[in-house]
């Protein structure tokens, strides 16, 4: 009982900083969020319409927080922050490089696109509703993979073979995209990524002395990990003022035509006045939502990477939360919750899904606060960031080349964050080798062939035509395929694999973390017929009880953990 006092008297302590955690989680999220809308731009033909960048920085940052409140509330209910998806990035790329949907000459023009605004309107907009059409509605097949309970099944055939060429190929595959962003200034660009790399690698353990106070300390000095918690925001907010300096002094060149004009901070016009200071984001604000055949079948593929990353991020959040793993009816519920969430941004037109960030499970390890209430105080604050617009604006005006290397850095670690997953296998075994590098090998050199020469592909049937050539021109759907097929077929044991399950896992208080919120768990458990359903918790999924030496070590985990609320 004293222990347990303490554990709440701890919990009390550390609540007063609630606020301020939550601030790092969705500043975290803000690189991430950015950075997709930055590429998305280039295939909506905005390259050159400030104020529309703005409204759909602000839209995507609404949905997340939107998704955000969702999955805590009524999803996997974990700490865990839901943001962008890098995964469909590639195939909505490709969708809108289709011959039939790529920019007019004149949309590369600045001065023609605002002189003929109805009709640029329309160029953009005609995109952006054929990528929330096909968005949505391979968000269904989400939906139904997750509440069906689907997922458990799928997950017997999709290992950590299957899952490192697909997340890494993702990051590769953007090397262009970082490459044409850097090159507008490559001083720039390169002082952004070391910025970002000092910050972060360098200066990561060094404290800034800050006032603080608490109830048995009172006033007092603690130690703050700045560079720890915001690097990237802090790397852009330096280069973005330096751009700023160079731009008043005159120093960066004010033709257009002279290489370095794009790090000048006053390119974007008057994006900032024109603005407005509140909006409200809505579900078909771009028009009526059109499908392309094409376009679902990349967009299933995406998210089918999505979900298997999701998964891998719930069994991590639990890890450093102090819970134990997570049920199959609450993975079943997350990923159910993600297709709505997808669903929800496909409907309110951001260009994009929704998915668990993983930089943020990584946040809680840091700051060492698993709290589900710092996780819903950050998707409240993301929904009211999406309603500022001069929020969005400011976002908007972020010089090219400070994007180019924030780029640099984000797509390596994207890349890295899939190499990573291969410890868990044997990789001194020349099977896991070959599986991963012929998976690997062959996403970038069949879809870079393919879009070469596209003529292979020709049916004769139009929509036939586009289906084959976005699912053989998304790198990493042909390197999943691969890595799933060579794995479950070429022989192998389950240690090899990786398969193996992690024995130790924690099993107490399950349904206290992962029930169902409002008593609905204890209610429905008493029914006999609740145990078909695979997204509810019934009493065969209950854990038994341990011993308090055990609860105790989990709490030891964390300042503040989900043991210590449930508690």
């Amino acid at each position: 009982a004293q222990q347990t006092e303490k554990g709440k008297q701890k919990t009390r302590i550390t609540g007063y900083s609630e606020g301020a955690q939550s601030g790092w989680h969705y500043l975290t999220a803000f690189g991430g969020n950015i950075s997709i809308c930055f590429i998305l731009f280039e295939g909506l033909c905005l390259q050159h319409d400030s104020l529309t960048q703005s409204y759909l920085i602000n839209n995507l940052f609404f949905v997340s927080g939107l998704c955000t409140v969702l999955q805590v509330t009524f999803g996997i209910r974990l700490p865990i922050l839901q943001g962008g998806t890098f995964s469909l990035i590639i195939p909505a790329m490709t969708l809108l490089n289709l011959p039939e949907m790529k920019c007019p000459d004149w949309s590369q023009n600045a001065t023609l696109v605002k002189a003929s605004s109805p009709e640029f309107t329309e160029v953009w907009q005609s995109r952006m509703r054929t990528l929330q059409g096909s968005i949505m509605v391979a968000s269904l097949v989400q939906i139904l993979v997750g509440f069906s309970g689907l997922i458990g099944f799928l997950m017997r055939f999709i290992g950590p073979l299957t899952i490192a060429p697909t997340v890494s190929i993702i990051g590769l595959s953007l090397y262009d995209t970082a490459g044409d962003k850097a090159g507008s200034h490559w001083g720039i660009s390169a002082m952004t990524a070391v910025l970002i790399i000092l910050f972060s690698q360098y200066l990561r353990s060094i404290p800034i002395p800050v006032p603080a106070y608490s109830k048995t300390k009172k006033l007092h000095r603690s130690n703050f990990f700045l560079f720890q918690k915001m690097p990237v925001l802090l790397g852009i907010l330096l280069s973005w003022l330096i751009c700023h300096l160079l731009t008043v002094s005159k120093i960066l060149p004010s033709d257009n035509n002279q290489y370095g004009y794009e790090a000048r901070t006053d390119v974007k016009g008057n994006v900032l006045s024109e603005a407005s200071w509140f909006m409200i984001p809505y579900p078909g604000q771009w028009g009526m939502p059109s499908v392309s055949l094409a376009g679902v079948f990349g967009m299933i593929a995406g998210l089918i990477c999505s979900m298997i990353e999701s998964v891998g991020d719930y069994h991590s959040c639990a890890r450093l939360s102090g819970a134990c793993r997570p049920p199959k009816h609450a993975i079943n519920r997350g990923i159910g919750i993600e297709g709505i969430g997808s669903l929800l941004a496909g409907a309110f037109g951001t260009g994009n899904g929704t998915t668990s960030f993983s930089e943020n499970v990584a946040v809680l390890g840091i700051t060492k606060v698993a709290s589900r209430r710092v996780i819903l105080m950050s998707g409240f604050f993301m929904i009211l960031i999406g309603m500022l617009g001069k929020i969005g604006a400011i976002f908007s005006t972020i010089p090219t080349p400070v994007i180019g290397g924030m780029f640099m850095v984000m797509f390596g670690i994207i890349a890295a964050a899939g190499i990573s997953s291969l410890q868990a296998t044997d990789m001194y075994s020349s099977r896991n080798i070959f599986v991963f590098g012929f998976s690997l090998f062959s996403a970038l050199v069949i879809p870079n062939w393919i879009m070469k020469n596209p003529e292979v592909l020709s049916t004769g049937m139009i929509k036939v035509d586009q289906v084959l050539q976005i699912l053989f021109t998304t790198r990493m759907f042909i390197g999943g395929f691969f890595g799933c097929f060579l794995d479950n077929t070429i022989p192998g044991s389950k240690r090899e694999r990786g398969l193996l399950d992690h024995e130790g896992d924690d099993e107490d208080l399950r349904e206290k973390v992962y029930g169902l919120p409002f008593g609905l768990s204890s209610r429905l458990q008493s029914r006999p017929w609740v145990r078909y359903i695979p997204f509810c918790p019934s009493e065969d999924h209950s854990c038994p009880e341990k011993a308090e030496d055990t609860i105790m070590s989990q709490r030891r985990l964390s300042k503040h953990s989900i043991v210590d609320e449930m508690l």
